[in-house]
This record gives C-alpha cells, structure tokens and sequence, in this order.
C-alpha cells in the first residue's frame, strides 16, 4: 500500500525516495540547520513532505549540479529552503555556479528566469545595435550552457592537479 503524498516518511522511507543512504541524511541534518524532521520517542525521525523536497533539492545541488556542501549552505542562507525545495521539484535551477570556482568570474547580470532583478532583461552589448534581444527560453538555453562549461573547466582543473 502506497502512502499519500501528504504522509510523514520514516528516515528509510525518505532515504529510498532519494535513492541515498540513511546515514547521509543524518549527515546532512548536522550540516543543514534546515533540516529538521520531527523525531519521537527513541530518536526516530519522521519527514513532512516540504522536508522530503527540501532534500531532494539538496541531493540535486549536490550531486547532478556539482555544488559543495559550503555553496548549498550559501544558497540555503541566500535565497532560503523555499528555493532549494523547488530546485529539487524541477521547478527552478541554480542561479550560481558550483563555489569553490572562485577564480571564475561571474557576471551579475547572469540570472535565473523567474528570479527578480534590478532589470528585466539583459542588456546588450554596445556594439550590437537596438536589433538584439534575448527571450527567455534563449536565456535559460544560455544558462544551462554557461553552467555546463563552468563544470568542465572544473573537472580539467581537478584532473591537472
């Protein structure tokens, strides 16, 4: 019998959800004041729903988008559970490129569609005339194109070493 998904998951019934061990996510509970799930007698933990997506927002910041475990507490900090949650519910990706790229230089006007800025679009280089404009299915294009070569040049760094 399938539980709702309104139900409290158990730290196995979360952990195969996530396909990750259960000592991972008590891991992560020490390094993620975020996460707290209820725990009864004995120290058993029980995850709400919102927990599960905030988990399954940090497993994807971690492992398919190259963050370290200092960058997701940045953009936990940052931006909040709220945003990681939908990052991990397909909802939203990543603003930032992985830390520990600090010799990487980052454009401010580089933006996540859907995050609020100063601007509601980029601004164009001086050169190209009036004629040019970005729709926002070319930016998140973009987007995805920057942060795929900001993780190559870090695995050729991490292989040179």
């Amino acid at each position: 019998m399938e539980k709702s998904p309104d139900a409290f998951r158990t730290i196995s019934e979360a952990a195969e959800e996530l396909d990750l061990p259960q000592h991972v996510l008590r891991f992560w509970e020490t390094r993620f004041a975020t996460i707290k799930p209820l725990k009864r007698g004995g120290g058993r933990r029980y995850y709400r729903p919102e927990d599960v997506l905030l988990l399954k927002g940090i497993r994807h910041l971690l492992y398919d988008q190259g963050f370290t475990i200092k960058g997701v507490q940045k953009i936990l900090k940052d931006q909040g559970a709220r945003y990681v949650a939908a990052v991990g519910n397909g909802g939203i990706m990543p603003a930032l490129p992985p830390p520990g790229d600090d010799d990487i230089e980052t454009d401010d006007s580089f933006v996540e569609p859907g995050i609020e800025t100063s601007s509601d679009r980029l601004e164009p280089p001086a050169n190209l005339g009036a004629s040019f404009s970005l729709n926002e299915t070319d930016r998140q294009r973009l987007q995805t194109v920057l942060h795929d070569l900001l993780e190559c040049k870090r695995l050729l760094e991490r292989a040179r070493e």
